[in-house]
């Protein structure tokens, strides 16, 4: 047996070998630049993210803080109503005042986007209102609302009852 043939290396495989060496050291730095820039990047927007989840919830307390104090307004005339029931014997003068309050809440609701959903005497719709029950009337044509069980309300564009 004879020894196994051995390959002479030219110089300019040895160039060449060099050459693709150097290439390749070159692709391992761009793909460990890129890498590194995906790093960076995914950190960025997870922390954009968390801020702007921290944020969207900063806003929502103060919506809420804002609703809640003109609620508080609407709290101190019920208990101003309420006092005043209390001690007077003009139930005329006590129901206006409740009357007046009524209408401040509705003010203070329909300022956040609340809007009353007019039922009785429209014809029926299913995507705004909920049947009970349905009874047959002489005096209005079928389809049309004759009572309203409670108040409907629309939430910004939105039916909520």
């Amino acid at each position: 047996m004879g020894e196994p043939a051995r390959q002479v290396e030219t110089s300019e495989d040895s160039e060449e070998l060099k050459r693709l060496e150097e290439a390749l050291n070159a692709e391992q730095a761009k793909s460990k630049e890129y890498l590194d820039r995906l790093k960076y990047l995914q950190a960025d927007f997870e922390n954009y993210r968390k801020r702007a989840a921290k944020e969207f919830q900063e806003v929502t307390e103060r919506s809420n803080e804002k609703l809640i104090v003109n609620l508080l307004n609407v709290i101190d005339d019920l208990e101003r109503a309420i006092e005043t029931g209390k001690t007077t014997k003009k139930v005329k003068a006590l129901l206006e005042g409740v009357e007046m309050v009524h209408k401040k809440l509705y003010a203070v609701l329909e300022r956040e986007g609340l809007t009353g959903l007019e039922a009785v005497g429209k014809p029926f719709d299913p995507n705004l209102h909920e049947v009970l029950a349905k009874v047959p009337a002489k005096d209005c044509e079928d389809g049309i609302v004759i009572e309203e069980a409670s108040k409907g309300f629309i939430f910004k564009g939105k039916v909520i009852r």
